[in-house]
């Protein structure tokens, strides 16, 4: 019944209601500009983010490359801290002459005077285990 009938009420013309429908325009254009302003800094937001995102990851994965080479390279100084330690410990046994004495009897079957020398062979691992 509503919807039927169709009224024949005109708009009152005055300054007032001019101005009430520039101000709704005026609300519907800033609410326009809102929207866009919003929906542009959002896109900004959005690429910056994954900008910061793949920087992070990617300085995350490069840390972690590094901490590993870190370790591994701490490692090789400890062996090498150790070899050298060996290394100074066998010149100071090289400067004692009994010491490179029982050296090449062993290394080189050297012997002292009225020493003989036996070459025993060395027996199969197979053998001693059975």
């Amino acid at each position: 019944m509503g919807a039927e009938r169709k009224s024949n009420v005109s708009k009152i013309q005055t300054s007032y209601v001019q101005q009430k429908e520039y101000a709704e325009i005026a609300s519907a254009r800033k609410k326009k500009l809102l929207a866009r302003r919003l929906s542009v800094f959002f896109v900004f937001a959005c690429i910056i983010s994954y900008f910061m995102i793949s920087s992070y990851l990617s300085q995350t994965k490069t840390m972690e490359a590094q901490l590993t080479q870190k370790k591994k390279l701490e490692n090789e100084l400890k062996e090498l801290k150790k070899e050298q330690d060996l290394l100074k410990e066998e010149i100071i046994k090289l400067n004692d002459d009994e010491y490179i004495a029982k050296l090449a009897r062993k290394e080189y079957f050297f012997s002292d005077e009225n020493e003989i020398i036996f070459n025993i062979p060395e027996e199969k691992k197979e053998m001693k285990e059975k």
